[in-house]
């Protein structure tokens, strides 16, 4: 595999970031004021039977130096989360986004401090772990005809794989508002998204008006753990989508992503 070269991490000073983060809030939010596009909403009258794909993530995971309580925290977040977007219907044209219909996660809210990333570094923030709404819309997103519009990758890889059931790299970074998860349907479908807590899992499913004739595999190639010039390493992979036409048994694929992330740990850990 050919060597893939990553710079070295920067730091930035806590004012050049504080000010780079209002700056690109700011921005979103003009954004969402002066363009035009319709965007999806709740609809809890609406119930499709065609499920396009349902998937499950653990809410409790322990996670090396990170204090219990910013997990429990984070289900408190993510049941705050979860109410503006359960039963969201996309129809033909609309954009889904999360932060348009969540809102900023904020104290007065009732959201609780979370475990968030800064530069690789684990830290805590109020609203923090909604990464993992996030991951689990995006990877159910993959297996629909749903246009992914704009999605955010870890640029870091902080945890050893533990318990991970999906290739890596297959998640969505979240920070309010304009690092965002929007998804696009440029069909003529309309697709709901579902989403609720058990005592283990954060669960969610995508339906359909429609019974669709075509079936969606995801799959990982070229994955590799990478020692850059600086003394770091740095892991890699590509995901792709195969699509399956029942109709006629006819087979594309497609590159989704390729991913390249500085690793925070000891790759012979992973």
């Amino acid at each position: 595999m050919k060597f893939q070269s990553i710079s070295q991490p920067k730091t930035r000073s806590a004012l050049r970031k504080f000010f780079g983060k209002e700056f690109f809030i700011f921005k979103r939010r003009l954004i969402w004021l002066l363009k035009k596009s319709t965007y999806s909403a709740i609809d809890r009258n609406l119930k499709f039977e065609n499920s396009l794909i349902m998937h499950k993530s653990f809410l409790l995971r322990p996670l090396k130096d990170v204090d219990m309580y910013l997990q429990h925290n984070k289900v408190t977040n993510l049941k705050l989360a979860i109410q503006h977007i359960d039963g969201v219907v996309i129809k033909p044209g609309q954009t889904f986004s999360i932060w348009k219909m969540v809102g900023k996660p904020t104290a007065s809210k009732g959201y609780l401090d979370g475990l968030i990333l800064d530069n690789g570094k684990i830290s805590k923030g109020v609203g923090g772990g909604l990464c993992q709404l996030g991951n689990l819309l995006y990877w159910m997103a993959l297996y629909t005809p749903l246009t992914i519009k704009e999605r955010w990758r870890h640029g870091y890889d902080v945890f050893p794989d533990i318990n991970r059931s999906i290739p890596f790299a297959c998640g969505a970074t979240l920070s309010y508002n304009y690092i965002d998860l929007q998804l696009v349907n440029n069909t003529d479908k309309t697709c709901q998204i579902r989403l609720w807590l058990d005592d283990e899992y954060l669960n969610g499913e995508i339906t359909c008006d429609t019974e669709l004739k075509c079936t969606y595999e995801i799959f990982e190639t070229d994955h590799s753990f990478q020692h850059q010039w600086w003394g770091g390493y740095t892991r890699h992979n590509k995901i792709h989508r195969r699509k399956i036409d029942q109709g006629n048994n006819n087979v594309t694929e497609e590159l989704v992503t390729e991913n390249n992330a500085i690793m925070m740990y000891s790759p012979l850990i992973g």
